[in-house]
């Protein structure tokens, strides 16, 4: 079976919201048919997604190439990053500590393990990945606007670097909180300062409140920046140093010997990620949350505001 049976239970079509069938490498719900790859089902809503299922048929690498050879992953190496993400870790420990042993975890956006979640995946099992392509660690492909889960099938879900590659954050938030179950948890990150990633499947940025307001329907356990100015600052002194070309071989040159030049600015984020100017300026934000029954207003919501008055 390709997913262990707890998770085939709880499974729907994304277009009719009914139960499936399987017979033959294929997923049946009245006249919707899902194919299933190399054990991994392919359940995308055509109707409401940016993605058809023939774009899955070959395996495609639709936002992304995590099939770089040898030669280009051993020059990279070479290569010091400009991000740091400074919260991940410790908030994936918290996450593990809070949840039970038993627990079923949903990773949405999960082809690839995020920044720090390794100590959830050493004291949980019942973790299933979900991506819109395919990677080590895709168990299903589906679109965050349609999870194919019934209504509270989860404990937690983590949505780590998604939301700004959505078309409507909303809609996909408001399908976690339906997926989780009652004092679920959800964990989310997002960007703020940053330029343009994954190319034409980019879209949003959030500020700290526009983050929180997205998770308006959960109670805030906690949140703040987990990248800090000092890689926003890399990130757009590199970006503004590639722009000076528009050939694309040039500009990767461009950016990758900017990496040793500018590196040492995200060692400022130690010292500036808890402060006042960090939340409004970090290059991105997390947040923690367990979903409730009641929603926070837009005036309370202004009322969360951390940075400076100007």
């Amino acid at each position: 079976m390709f997913l262990n049976n707890q998770f085939f239970e709880s499974l729907i079509c994304p277009s009719s919201k009914k139960k499936l069938s399987y017979k033959s490498n294929y997923l049946y719900s009245d006249n919707f048919k899902y194919p299933v790859i190399n054990n991994i089902p392919i359940l995308i809503n055509e109707d409401n997604s940016l993605f058809k299922i023939d774009d899955f048929k070959e395996k495609n690498n639709i936002h992304y190439n995590l099939n770089k050879t040898p030669i280009i992953s051993f020059v990279k190496s070479f290569f010091p990053s400009i991000s740091l993400n400074l919260k991940s870790k410790a908030n994936y420990k918290r996450i593990s500590k809070m949840l039970d042993k038993s627990s079923k975890i949903l990773i949405v956006g999960g082809s690839i393990k995020g920044d720090g979640i390794q100590s959830l995946y050493n004291n949980h099992n019942n973790i299933i990945e979900g991506d819109v392509h395919f990677g080590p660690q895709t168990k299903i492909i589906f679109d965050a606007h349609d999870i194919p889960f019934e209504d509270q099938s989860f404990d937690c879900i983590i949505i780590q670097a998604v939301l700004e590659h959505v078309v409507d954050p909303m809609k996909c938030v408001n399908e976690i909180y339906r997926v989780l179950s009652k004092n679920g948890i959800v964990y989310s990150e997002t960007p703020f300062m940053q330029q343009v990633h994954m190319r034409a499947y980019d879209f949003t940025r959030f500020t700290y409140l526009g983050h929180r307001r997205l998770f308006r329907k959960f109670k805030l356990i906690d949140s703040g920046p987990c990248c800090g100015p000092g890689m926003s600052l890399a990130w757009s002194f590199a970006y503004f140093l590639k722009s000076f070309t528009n050939n694309s071989f040039l500009s990767n040159i461009i950016m990758k010997i900017s990496y040793v030049f500018l590196f040492p600015l995200k060692y400022f984020d130690y010292f500036l990620i808890n402060s006042k100017g960090a939340y409004d300026s970090a290059s991105a934000y997390y947040f923690l949350g367990e979903k409730s029954n009641e929603v926070l207003s837009d005036y309370e919501l202004i009322n969360e505001y951390k940075g400076f008055d100007q």
